[in-house]
């Protein structure tokens, strides 16, 4: 078992009992009603995810640097991010290469939040050009001055 769910105020309340649940779990997702979900894991576990995390990143943005492993990239990024298949060719490049850039300073910045809005951004680049209607709608010139983008 991966993750336990628990609420918030099982932690205030019975946080020995709570807390216990880390011995068979490697995180606590505390529901919280009125905002975000909070995870709950201990410090090494923390340090043990970052560490593979950085390791597999880097291994990745190294593999980049040969040609054999763009090809390799562009040829998995398919199973990886089944959207990928709505881009032209060129924006498939074009998100393996920014991938690649975002993925490598994430590790050293140890932040995958940019990472995340990138592939976000892309996946819905692909939703436009998986939609006709939606992409002659957003490509096609109306002549009207919508004002500053």
């Amino acid at each position: 078992m991966s993750v336990v769910e628990r609420n918030l105020s099982d932690l205030l309340n019975k946080p020995k009992v709570t807390l216990a649940a880390l011995r068979g779990a490697r995180r606590i997702r505390l529901r919280r009603r009125d905002d975000e979900d909070l995870v709950l894991t201990t410090a090494a576990r923390a340090e043990q995810d970052s560490t593979v995390l950085g390791a597999t990143t880097r291994m990745f943005v190294e593999m980049m640097r040969t040609p054999e492993g763009r090809t390799l990239v562009l040829d998995v990024l398919p199973a990886t991010f089944p959207w990928v298949r709505y881009l032209p060719a060129h924006d498939v490049r074009d998100f393996s290469v920014e991938l690649v850039g975002a993925l490598g300073a994430a590790a050293d910045l140890d932040s995958t939040a940019a990472v995340a809005q990138l592939i976000t951004e892309w996946r819905h680049t692909a939703e436009v050009h998986a939609d006709p209607e939606l992409y002659a709608a957003l490509t096609t010139d109306s002549g009207e001055d919508y004002g500053p983008g």
